[in-house]
């Protein structure tokens, strides 16, 4: 279903450009159904936003094929040098998708050899045509749809995030194996790379200032598996769990309550460096070994505040209005 409608969308616009094409007895009118399949793209923002590029591609496209085709001999020559020069200047302005209907658009004129008013205006036709169909089309999207996966999607990452936590505070309390929360990290870690991918679709398809909401979200949500990346690094170098241990498990048990979507985790940051000038007022340890382990240990805690700290400044942008609409509202249904 995920492929089908947007190939549906592909071909119902093509078809229909060409046919509108055909209709007003343009020249060349299956371009026009050539022009909305290669604008018609994910989301409204990039389609917009490449048709924009089109109209004002074209004035160039024309200008540089009465140019080359007038004064080089040979057309294969002045359509390579037209190709080529295209492909070199809308690069270089970022804008490569528009260079294959402008490829396209220059075979019109190098076949025709028509130059006058009446025959611009039939491709300017036939580029407005097909860009139209590909906004109107793109238009039509299941956003509540995709909004109920992305919140579904945050319920999932919530609950493996609880789980990698108390997987790894259960193994640095001597009863767990530290391979479990690797293995669920690194899956959870792909989840979220197609998770941001359906966000961003998701924020530029709302084109509502809001609508970013969710891939800030996954975003910050990935900054936290990279943390626990390094805090499982510190674990396994722990040749024996220290006297501490059980404090900083005991934290990471408390810790994995609070991973819900509105949490501030001001009172956990507290307690975190209440943890943490604890350990201070511990006895130096006796030997090389025990001091290696602390320290292991202390940078578990330095990652656990890293890890509270990306939630903190994700919080930290929620004014009064995202909130409403991204926290208060859903809990009030």
């Amino acid at each position: 279903m995920h492929t089908t409608i947007p190939a549906l969308k592909i071909a119902a616009g093509s078809c229909i450009s060409m046919y509108i094409a055909r209709q007003l007895q343009l020249d060349f009118a299956a371009s026009a159904g050539t022009i909305t399949l290669l604008t018609l793209l994910t989301t409204r923002w990039e389609t917009l936003k490449l048709s924009c590029y089109r109209l004002l591609s074209f004035v160039l496209s024309v200008f540089l094929c009465r140019l080359l085709f007038r004064h080089m001999p040979g057309d294969w020559l002045a359509y390579g040098m037209y190709v080529f020069l295209i492909s070199v200047i809308f690069t270089l302005m970022d804008w490569r998708a528009v260079i294959s209907v402008n490829a396209v658009i220059g075979t019109h004129f190098l076949e025709t050899g028509d130059f006058s008013p009446a025959f611009i205006r039939n491709e300017l036709a036939l580029v407005i045509i097909g860009i139209f169909f590909a906004i109107l089309l793109n238009l039509f999207q299941n956003n509540a749809g995709r909004r109920k996966k992305l919140l579904a999607h945050v319920r999932l990452t919530e609950g493996e995030l609880k789980k990698i936590l108390k997987e790894l505070a259960a193994y640095l309390s001597g009863s767990g194996r530290q391979e479990r929360a690797w293995e669920d990290l690194e899956l959870l870690e792909s989840r979220l790379e197609g998770f941001r991918e359906q966000a961003y679709e998701y924020r530029y398809n709302i084109l509502r200032p809001h609508a970013g909401y969710y891939l800030r979200y996954f975003e910050m949500r990935t900054k936290q598996c990279l943390v626990l990346r390094n805090l499982h690094g510190e674990l396994i170098k722990l040749s024996s769990l220290p006297g501490q241990a059980a404090a900083v498990a005991s934290f990471m048990e408390y810790c994995a309550s609070y991973v819900h979507e509105p949490n501030d985790p001001k009172a956990q940051l507290a307690r975190l460096h209440g943890v943490m000038e604890q350990m201070k007022a511990e006895p130096l340890p006796g030997t090389r070994e025990e001091f290696e382990n602390r320290a292991a240990l202390y940078h578990v805690l330095m990652d656990l505040e890293d890890f509270l700290l990306y939630k903190r400044t994700f919080v930290e942008t929620m004014d009064e209005r995202l909130r409403s609409i991204y926290w208060e509202q859903r809990s009030a249904r």
